[in-house]
């Protein structure tokens, strides 16, 4: 695949203005990335500025925390694709699986899936930097039986990134199942080829342009 086509172009942070999301739009246009990834208020702007692209409108779900309740994220998914949404990244309840709270964890997931299906791809932010390498792996299992398309290691306002160790050892558990995208830190090419060597077929990066 073209490495454009891996790359979620990315603007996430609180005093993003809508310039800057439309500079963001256009770069995406420009270089024909896969998504732009915005906050939810900047999901129908994006839709209507890359109406007619093959560049998608991706956005977050009970970001950054993952602390909502389940209703508010499915209510939030609905909402965002009725905006124009067509990719969701949700983040799971990261106390409860901390807690060893499974079934919840994947019913959270599966809300926001069941929300999205048909209509957006959900991609499931794990939070890696805050989990040991067995918690990894029960959620990477949690994620393939909730359905979703995607598992993502990082929020990229957490403690830490995406690792080449925590993407492959994603990648292993989830198999041909899901695919993995890998976001927080990826700013060099050596960066970008490493996540892709480890398992990553998408990466969510605000260096896309760089990286290209």
């Amino acid at each position: 695949m073209l490495k454009n086509k891996l790359i979620d172009h990315t603007l996430l942070k609180a005093d993003a203005t809508q310039p800057m999301v439309e500079k963001l739009a256009a770069e995406a246009k420009e270089h024909d990335f896969a998504s732009v990834c915005v906050n939810p208020y900047w999901v129908p702007l994006c839709a209507n500025l890359l109406k007619g692209t093959n560049v998608k409108v991706c956005t977050v779900i009970g970001f950054p925390l993952g602390a909502n309740t389940t209703a508010v994220k499915v209510f939030e998914t609905q909402n965002a694709i009725e905006n124009g949404a067509t990719e969701v990244d949700m983040v799971i309840n990261i106390g409860e699986l901390k807690n060893n709270n499974l079934d919840f964890v994947q019913q959270d997931i599966e809300a926001v899936v069941n929300a999205a299906k048909g209509k957006a791809l959900t991609k499931v932010i794990i939070e890696t930097s805050l989990l040991t390498k067995d918690e990894i792996k029960a959620v990477s299992k949690l994620v393939t039986n909730a359905g979703a398309e995607f598992i993502k290691t990082s929020t990229g306002f957490s403690t830490g990134g995406a690792t080449v160790e925590d993407v492959k050892l994603m990648a292993e558990t989830t198999g041909d199942n899901v695919e993995v995208k890998a976001s927080g830190g990826v700013r060099t090419k050596e960066d970008f080829d490493a996540m892709v060597e480890a398992g990553a077929t998408r990466i969510g990066t605000s260096n896309g342009i760089a990286l290209v």
